[in-house]
């Protein structure tokens, strides 16, 4: 039997596959072009509707047909790292960071919903920013000069933690002469080597898990250690030790405050556990801060904050979890550069960045704040 006509009709079939799929790559590469050109900062592609850029926070269409699930699978897939697109065959959900010809590096989550591939691709900044460009107090500052010990950086989801703490890290890295490792899963800012010597490790490609690499990460003889999120227990427990033998480490938390960033450490292990981990808490902790973005006066976001340096006052206040003092000791421990979050709002309404309502609305302690805007607004 001849099966030759069966052939030729699976190869040309196989071909045209593989042209639609070269075809939609360029697509992907087209959309994260204008991307680019547009200041825009996410590209959203969902089946049954066109792509879509969000610029200066608002979401518009391109002007393009909509999409289905297959055109959005074809066009991202191929472009993700060989471990993405397994989980993404496995679970329907993959993260990774890409790297696209001029356009630069890309964070990208495929994803299912209603049964069809979608994907959301954040633009990440070409270069890790400063400091100064952050409109964060400038006390912040002071985290990039301590010794050693756990900083541990929260806020909500989009509240600029990562940016905040590459920054820090880059400050590190014009100014001192270290060995600086950063984990992170993906790598969201690339640091160039300046003054300091800075590795890179991406979970997924560099290391199987975050702590597996914080593991490795503390036999390198690194001066600070970079964590993007500490996710489970043992991570938390390594990263601990590190802080407290030597070691800057830099981590981020989804918390609202700095009392319940704290507590989010020693409640992520068992109860048995919780006591000697507070006393590790305390002993490992230099500095905790917390941050959210605030609708400023000039239809921009402005970043407040709250910062505690940890002294002997507060590491008590650990051991004991009595952790509703914590309040306290930052107002109690400003010569040593803390700041309340009500300050850093009274100080944005005393440069008119935020109108006197919003902060009201924002604030955690509104005796204090209607304080210090009666009295002149301290500025952190």
């Amino acid at each position: 039997m001849d099966n030759t006509p069966e052939l030729d009709r699976l190869v040309t079939e196989l071909n045209a596959l593989g042209s639609r799929r070269t075809q939609e790559a360029n697509r992907l590469d087209d959309w994260l072009a204008l991307l680019r050109g547009q200041g825009g900062s996410d590209l959203y592609l969902v089946s049954g509707a066109p792509p879509a850029i969000r610029r200066q926070g608002a979401v518009r269409p391109l002007a393009e047909p909509p999409l289905d699930g297959e055109e959005i699978e074809d066009a991202v897939l191929p472009a993700l790292p060989a471990y993405a697109a397994e989980q993404y065959r496995k679970h329907g959900i993959a993260d990774a960071s890409l790297r696209r010809g001029p356009g630069g590096r890309f964070r990208v989550n495929l994803h299912r919903e209603r049964g069809r591939a979608a994907a959301s691709i954040r633009a990440l900044p070409l270069n890790p920013p400063e400091l100064s460009e952050l409109g964060l107090p400038p006390g912040i500052e002071a985290l990039s000069r301590l010794a050693h010990g756990l900083v541990l950086v929260g806020g909500p989801t989009g509240s600029g933690k990562t940016t905040t703490v590459a920054a820090l890290v880059d400050a590190i890295n014009r100014r001192d002469a270290k060995h600086i490792i950063t984990i992170e899963d993906p790598i969201e800012y690339e640091h160039p080597h300046r003054r300091s010597l800075v590795e890179q490790v991406e979970i997924g490609i560099d290391a199987p898990d975050f702590t597996t690499a914080l593991r490795s990460a503390v036999r390198q003889s690194p001066d600070v250690i970079m964590v993007g999120e500490m996710r489970d227990p043992e991570t938390m427990r390594i990263a601990l030790a590190a802080g407290e033998t030597g070691h800057l480490v830099f981590s981020t938390l989804h918390t609202s405050d700095v009392a319940s960033t704290v507590s989010r450490v020693s409640d992520a292990f068992p109860s048995e556990r919780q006591t000697t981990i507070r006393q590790e808490l305390a002993m490992a902790l230099a500095a905790v801060m917390t941050q959210v973005l605030v609708p400023g006066t000039a239809g921009n976001n402005v970043p407040a904050a709250e910062l505690l340096m940890v002294g002997y006052g507060a590491r008590q206040n650990i051991r004991k979890n009595s952790l509703q003092h914590l309040h306290q000791e930052i107002t109690m421990s400003r010569r040593d550069g803390s700041f309340t979050f009500e300050e850093c709002l009274a100080g944005l309404v005393g440069r008119g960045a935020i109108s006197t309502d919003e902060a009201r609305v924002r604030a955690r302690h509104r005796e204090e704040l209607d304080g210090l805007l009666a009295s002149g607004p301290l500025r952190p």
